[in-house]
């Protein structure tokens, strides 16, 4: 399996990075965090570092597994997935200033393919979820600091968007929350965040059962 593994994660790295390339060349700077005041880059970027460890683990250049990191980027991309799509299918205006999607190439790979081929090499390829202390530890770091950094930062640099409440908070939606409510919303994704770990780590485990006696590339 090691060579099927190591060019299904070569072809994961080089999308991630053709595409975190794409982000920081094109991306729009015009308001203040430019692309990073969305949760669908910061997933994009870990992904991407998440493809590059598990590429030159593979390829024999490093024995660190990274699965804390690893399972909390998954975690962080089936997030982004639940999300934006719910969001997006309910009020396109909730997720979009304009109500319209990016370009098509763009919007399938950040909320559809980049997270499922991520997905495939945790669960499958990586056989990651084995303890889940410290993916617990990073997805409790990153969404505190990507909370604090729109909260403290994103909103009191930005005017737009603009909503009965607030503004300068990267979702439209958000805006129209007051703190109390926003607060809700930030708890409720960090308890979605450890049901869908545990929901990963029992996949994880079954697969585990499935393929005993094969060794992780």
């Amino acid at each position: 399996m090691t060579g099927y593994a190591r060019i299904f994660r070569w072809i994961v790295f080089l999308l991630a990075a053709g595409y975190c390339l794409r982000t920081l060349v094109f991306g729009s700077y015009e308001h203040f965090g430019g692309p990073f005041r969305y949760l669908t880059h910061w997933a994009l970027f870990m992904s991407f570092f998440a493809a590059s460890r598990m590429t030159a683990l593979v390829e024999g250049r490093s024995a660190r597994r990274w699965d804390g990191f690893i399972c909390a980027t998954a975690v962080i991309n089936a997030m982004v997935v639940f999300m934006y799509w719910r969001l997006f299918l309910e009020d396109p205006n909730l997720v979009s200033t304009d109500g319209e999607l990016g370009p098509l190439y763009l919007e399938l790979y950040l909320h559809a393919l980049g997270p499922l081929l991520q997905w495939i090499d945790a669960v499958f390829i990586h056989r990651s979820f084995r303890k889940l202390g410290a993916p617990l530890m990073w997805l409790f770091g990153v969404i505190a600091a990507y909370v604090l950094w729109a909260e403290l930062a994103l909103q009191p640099m930005n005017d737009t968007p603009m909503g009965s409440v607030t503004s300068g908070l990267p979702y439209p939606f958000l805006n129209d929350l007051e703190l109390a409510g926003r607060s809700v919303f930030y708890g409720s994704n960090f308890a979605i965040s450890i049901v869908l770990l545990v929901g990963f780590a029992g996949l994880a485990w079954m697969i585990r059962r499935l393929t005993r006696g094969q060794e992780a590339p």
